[in-house]
């Protein structure tokens, strides 16, 4: 199964950072050995794209990457000291942010309609994180996947659907672990695409759902965020 390992960033980042710690982010992701593909996100004006959620502007992240594996063993790797993440990381004073890291199983979803596949694309994305604790997790996730994605699919001008469980890894990085129970992404093109999808009957038939999930205590998040997207070829 694929794994992936999330770095987000917390705070107010310095004055006109925000470009150079893309552009850092993006170099970093283009030399990591065994690294199959990544995603850069940064917030998207939440008010355009889902003026129904709730979540607290505080709590959105200023910046997360995700980076792809298909082996843990490759991530950990990657995670070692004197690595690209670790320069990344340990410049955060520079930056003004506060990174927290988690390693996750991806389960992915086809989509009616993906699109081409494309060395680099910018695209409109729908984090979601479950931060409490299920009562029975085996339970919450067996209905989770049994209902949920097939509802999320059906979103119109949906691209890409992921969902993520949590996974142990060694890491050599001092960035302080999150501990999301799930997260999950849905990928449009671009905010529009997204608040028409979150407009959609669809969104409705998810919110029935939801209040039918096993129970369950802590906070979900929602966050829209403008986001590149690189494929990379094996080095």
């Amino acid at each position: 199964m694929e794994v992936c390992f999330f770095l987000i960033g917390h705070g107010a980042p310095a004055r006109d950072a925000q470009h150079a710690d893309l552009a850092r982010l993006e170099a970093a992701s283009q030399d990591t050995e065994g690294l199959r593909r990544f995603a850069i996100h940064v917030p998207a004006e939440s008010h355009d794209c889902d003026p129904l959620s709730k979540t607290n502007a505080a709590a959105r992240p200023r910046c997360v990457l995700q980076w792809y594996f298909d082996e843990l063993e490759l991530l950990e790797q990657a995670l070692r000291p004197g690595s690209a993440m670790h320069d990344i990381t340990d410049g955060s004073s520079n930056t003004g942010l506060t990174f927290t890291q988690q390693t996750m199983a991806v389960r992915k979803y086809a989509t009616r309609d993906p699109g081409v596949p494309a060395a680099r694309v910018e695209r409109c994305t729908y984090l979601v994180s479950y931060e409490g604790e299920a009562r029975d997790f085996n339970a919450w996730l067996t209905h989770y996947l049994a209902h949920h994605p097939p509802l999320m699919a059906q979103l119109p001008g949906i691209r890409e659907l992921e969902i993520y469980t949590r996974l142990d890894c060694r890491s050599g990085l001092r960035a302080e672990r999150a501990m999301a129970m799930q997260r999950n992404k849905v990928v449009f093109d671009d905010p529009a695409s997204l608040a028409a999808a979150l407009a959609s009957p669809v969104r409705a038939s998810m919110k029935r759902d939801f209040d039918a999930f096993p129970p369950y205590s802590g906070a979900t998040l929602h966050f829209p965020m403008r986001s590149i997207y690189g494929n990379l070829k094996p080095k």
